[in-house]
């Protein structure tokens, strides 16, 4: 496995573009290919985006494509969300460094901002985050991977029985043309839910059929490994 994550970088070859979702007939294509997986599709009319909806492990998730809900998500936005039912108390973030480098740049430059006296309510939960949980690390995932993607977590534990070798493979083995690893991407565990944020670039079906794939992974991992209380 650890081969083919390196790979993902040292490929020099790259096929062409794929499929742009705007394109005349793609979302078409887009809702035969839900159907095909079992997923309820809904479009939301020329250009408004769609939303797809599904079960995994027998829980509820939703899927959709639209307007970014993020001032650090630029254009289209990929959300999704399921009713897991997992431990309440489990709260773990996995998102693409750069963002995580951003959000803490941007709330230090608040925090020395003499000028500023009250909290910006347009501020994102995201950056809460950065100051309630630890960044964690293991040394069974490559190198690689942590360059790419930062773990928060409350207990270390809880975020050892989500991500799993599967998971991680995933989350580095975008299809080409795969998003750059400074695309905003963010996959959560936070009060009983999963969800998954991320900008939509390339807005092409590649993208989206390997995002849903990393959502509903996360989300069997997520059940599997941490519906029971597992702290020590």
């Amino acid at each position: 496995m650890f081969d083919r994550l390196k790979k993902v970088f040292s490929a020099q070859d790259k096929p062409d573009a794929a499929p742009d979702v705007k394109a005349a007939g793609l979302p078409d294509a887009v809702s035969e290919w839900a159907s095909a997986q079992g997923f309820s599709f809904t479009g939301f009319g020329e250009g408004k985006g769609f939303s797809m909806t599904g079960q995994v492990s027998g829980k509820s998730w939703k899927m959709e494509r639209g307007r970014s809900s993020r001032d650090y998500i630029r254009g289209e936005e990929l959300r999704a969300r399921a009713e897991l039912r997992i431990n309440d108390d489990v709260s773990v973030l996995i998102m693409n460094r750069p963002l995580k480098e951003a959000l803490e740049k941007k709330a230090y430059q608040m925090y020395t901002d003499t000028l500023q006296t009250t909290a910006d309510p347009s501020l994102p939960e995201e950056m809460r985050w950065l100051a309630m949980y630890p960044e964690v690390g293991w040394d069974s995932l490559p190198r690689v991977f942590w360059d790419r993607y930062s773990v928060l977590a409350d207990q270390r534990e809880h975020a050892l029985a989500w991500l799993d070798l599967n998971l991680a493979e995933l989350l580095m083995l975008w299809p080409e043309p795969a998003p750059d690893k400074q695309v905003p991407f963010m996959l959560m565990l936070l009060r009983g839910k999963g969800y998954l944020r991320m900008q939509y670039t390339p807005a092409n079906i590649p993208t989206l059929e390997h995002a849903a794939l990393i959502f509903t992974s996360a989300c069997e991992s997520a059940v599997a490994g941490l519906t029971t209380d597992i702290s020590l």
